[in-house]
């Protein structure tokens, strides 16, 4: 059946998907790869925010304890702080500010995170908390601007409900921290954003329970934010893990939850970010690295942003070191990006998407037709998943489109770039080259060339002011079509029977 789209576009597409990406932890910024990767990243997707954790802690050195005078003092220095944010804004993309974790100086206990060792203890000194807290602020406010810092969120700590994240996972430690946290930022300047409480998935009434203590108690809170993964149990293996999926749409069904749960409640209303999300919430699980993964995302970039202000994909590079540094250059890293800049299925998504227009024509559970301003239609196309691991994914899906172009007749130009199992696909290349540990140089190349999209173009002809698209995708495919008018400017005396010069050899033989 050929589907009909509609001329007039039914809404707008929203930028959800782009306002926030995620990172390593803050001090990795300043290795190169890492603003290799980054500005790789701001060139062809262009997220406005990154978040990642350990912004407090000791790696970057703001909390800097020491005794003069036979007293304890503490110095607040932000030499990390000052190269990481300056780097960001030169890029183009601004702080999604995580306030954690605890420096070990002023932790009340020695439990960690990591194999970085985030402290993940409640501070021994509350004091010396709000006065780190309102430090790094107003740091920030007078460097950047107070303009500028007010359009950064500020997340107070990062998924209290696991005990692996906050001691215990006490809430009530948690509900001490974020009132505190929360009135110290808006002591800095009211227009400050401050929210949480960045729940990690399966939270139960966590979230209500905020709400509750945040009203009982008037804590500002500007916004609410939830994490949202799809994998279960890891099974590991030496350097890596594997986990059974749920179907993607159990993220949407994550992304809508603090919504539905706020309905009633003082803070409905409030933006929503969903400030990590991913398939997998393990840094080794290879199926971050494959074509079946874009695949499985596409419908929640597709249609995520109709329930959350933001969904900050987990990460944008593989630059991260929350389980020790990575044994392999594939080795199932979160992000869209390998180290030296090897670009995944998952990455061409993003960038299809950021070509993307506007207005949207037309959605269904395999496709998303929009329109740009100019009149330029693009139609992101994937073959749907079997997450039961039986590879029942079918090969030769196929989608008819019947699309409308402003002219309404002549030819339309269409340019398609396609991922797919055999297209695009490092991962696949990458296991047939024997998996290397470290590429040499000309792997790396190897890499990089095979990483690209396939790209295609044909003429379709115009009637009536519609083209027909008829779309056959490869196993685990993600495709984009971009599709423009032709405005015919060729000169009137143009042979392509001539091009080898026969037509002026036969006119004087005659």
């Amino acid at each position: 059946m050929r589907i009909k789209v509609p001329r007039q576009p039914s809404g707008r597409l929203t930028d959800a998907w782009r306002v926030c990406v995620g990172t390593g932890r803050f001090e990795l910024a300043l290795r190169r790869d890492y603003q290799d990767s980054l500005a790789l990243i701001q060139r062809e997707i262009g997220f406005r925010h990154i978040r990642g954790h350990g912004l407090l802690s000791d790696g970057v050195g703001i909390y800097r304890p020491y005794q003069h005078g036979g007293e304890r003092r503490v110095h607040h220095s932000f030499t990390y702080v000052d190269q990481v944010i300056d780097a960001y804004l030169d890029l183009g993309v601004k702080p999604f500010v995580e306030l954690g974790f605890m420096p070990a100086e002023l932790a009340s206990g020695d439990q960690t995170i990591f194999w970085w060792g985030g402290n993940v203890t409640p501070p021994r000194s509350w004091p010396e908390w709000a006065d780190l807290v309102r430090a790094t602020l107003a740091h920030l406010v007078d460097r950047y601007g107070l303009d500028e810092v007010r359009g950064w969120p500020i997340e107070v700590w990062n998924e209290p409900n696991l005990k692996e994240f906050w001691a215990g996972a006490d809430q009530d430690a948690y509900h001490r921290l974020y009132e505190l946290t929360a009135h110290t930022v808006k002591e800095v300047d009211a227009g400050l954003q401050v929210g949480g409480p960045a729940l990690a998935p399966s939270a139960g009434d966590w979230l209500i329970r905020f709400a509750d203590f945040v009203t009982a108690r008037s804590v500002p809170v500007d916004f609410v934010s939830q994490h949202a993964y799809t994998s279960g149990p890891a099974q590991h293996v030496p350097f890596g893990t594997h986990q059974r999926l749920a179907p993607a749409s159990r993220l949407l069904e994550q992304f809508a939850g603090p919504g539905r749960q706020l309905h009633d409640t003082p803070l409905a209303g409030l933006p929503v970010h969903i400030t990590e999300f991913n398939s997998s919430y393990r840094p080794d699980n290879p199926v971050h690295d494959t074509a079946f993964h874009a695949a499985y995302l596409a419908p929640v970039l597709a249609t995520g942003g109709d329930l959350v202000d933001s969904f900050s994909y987990w990460t944008f590079s593989d630059m991260f070191e929350e389980v020790g540094v990575p044994a392999a250059l594939l080795h199932g890293g979160f992000g869209l990006l390998t180290h030296c800049q090897i670009k995944k299925p998952t990455y061409h998504l993003y960038a299809f998407m950021a070509r993307m227009g506007s207005l949207v024509l037309s959605r269904g559970l395999d496709h998303l037709v929009t329109r740009d301003e100019s009149g330029r239609v693009t139609v992101l196309a994937w073959a749907p998943v079997d997450v039961s691991g039986l590879d029942l994914s079918p090969v030769g899906h196929t989608i008819r489109l019947s699309i409308p172009l402003g002219a309404p007749q002549g030819t339309a130009f269409a340019l398609r770039s396609s991922v797919s199992e055999e297209a695009g696909n490092a991962w696949a290349a990458w296991s047939e080259m024997g998996r290397p540990r470290s590429p040499d140089r000309r792997q790396l190349d190897v890499l990089r060339e095979v990483a690209e999209p396939v790209r295609r173009h044909q003429s379709l002809p115009i009637a009536a002011g519609r083209i027909d698209l008829d779309l056959v995708l490869d196993r685990h495919e993600v495709t984009l079509v971009e599709i423009d008018p032709v405005a015919d400017e060729t000169p009137p005396w143009w042979d392509d029977n001539r091009l080898l010069g026969l037509g002026e050899d036969q006119e004087a033989a005659g």
